[in-house]
């Protein structure tokens, strides 16, 4: 099959590597239709991050090729989301909902594991990873919409889930890439009243007003945080969603939230330091982490396949297998949002 590869720093190609095959009866194959760089690949990319030689991609949905004899949940033809991280789904950690940490579990694309930016998957524990997507026959859009559900919907999701958002609250949230702007989806679903984005970019700022926002400012550190606190009468946020992990961006969500509230905080940390003075003297707390996107998938796809929410948005560069370089390069110089990649043909009617 073709996948993309990952060969060091700043080498993205495509190249080949053997058809994935069943290795226990509760794995599925995937047949992958679309994928998605996402912010984490660029740290790879950049060489900030480590990452294994070879297969790269998290975020992919498709249909199912095959099912080990275990599956029974699942069957061949099946439009499914996979979670960027595959789970057991009765460890301690899964039964307690902490799916993205699960004691057998791992990500997709690191590790000789296949990648969403390739033409197949092996996904273990086909049962408890994949969410079955009901219905058929549908648009392009949903289908975008679908595939954010892998990752930046849920991450976003969290961010906010972790902050404690709930109706009637003012919140602030630091990061205008794809996680950012699908926080202000969460947090204007969550009940939300008063949504203040961080963003510079024209068009995420058009997206995060789409989105729920009701506020939009370009300015950033001492200045973002001076700012919202003299929108808020001095008292800060009821939630702060930080969804950078820049020490800029931990320092702004800390320093805009009010006594008692709670950070959320998703971004991959980068020189990034948690202000215990602020912690202790405001009672300021800090929840976050890996989204259990697994959780998350069922109840934010329902929201997808009735339209009240419309993640698909934040991608808005595609390409095919052939440009995965620049589509890369597109996010890397914040030519996109967030790249799709069109990996193969859609479940019959459904595009």
């Amino acid at each position: 099959m073709r996948a993309t590869l990952y060969g060091g720093p700043g080498d993205i190609t495509v190249g080949e590597r053997p058809d994935p095959r069943l290795r226990t009866p509760g794995d599925a194959i995937v047949r992958v239709t679309l994928g998605c760089v996402c912010g984490s690949d660029l740290w790879y990319y950049r060489g900030v991050n480590p990452h294994a030689l070879g297969p790269i991609g998290h975020e992919f949905i498709g249909v199912i090729e095959q099912a080990g004899a275990d599956v029974t949940g699942l069957k061949p033809g099946d439009l499914v989301v996979a979670p960027f991280t595959f789970c057991d789904g009765t460890c301690a950690n899964c039964a307690a909902g902490w799916t993205g940490n699960c004691l057998n579990g791992g990500s997709f694309g690191n590790h000789g594991v296949d990648g969403g930016q390739g033409e197949y998957v092996r996904v273990p524990f086909a049962d408890a990873t994949l969410v079955k997507v009901p219905g058929s026959g549908h648009s392009d859009a949903v289908m975008k919409s679908l595939v954010a559900l892998s990752d930046v919907m849920c991450t976003g999701h969290h961010a906010a889930v972790s902050a404690g958002v709930k109706p009637g609250d003012t919140v602030a949230v630091v990061g205008d890439g794809a996680v950012g702007l699908c926080g202000v989806i969460a947090a204007k679903r969550l009940g939300a009243e008063r949504i203040i984005s961080l963003s510079r970019n024209p068009v995420r700022q058009a997206l995060a007003r789409e989105f729920g926002a009701t506020d939009v400012l370009t300015e950033r550190g001492d200045d973002a945080i001076k700012l919202i606190m003299e929108m808020t009468g001095g008292i800060g946020v009821d939630a702060a969603l930080e969804c950078v992990g820049t020490g800029e961006s931990m320092a702004t969500a800390f320093g805009v939230a009010r006594v008692g509230a709670v950070v959320g905080a998703v971004g991959v940390p980068h020189d990034s330091l948690v202000p215990l003075q602020t912690v202790i003297f405001r009672n300021v707390g800090l929840r976050g982490g890996i989204a259990p996107a697994r959780r998350y998938i069922p109840e934010l796809l329902d929201d997808v396949l009735a339209g009240r929410i419309n993640p698909g948005l934040v991608l808005d560069y595609e390409t095919d297998l052939d440009g995965i370089g620049d589509a890369y390069a597109a996010m890397l110089e914040r030519r996109a949002t967030k790249s799709l990649v069109r990996v193969g043909a859609g479940v019959q009617g459904a595009m």
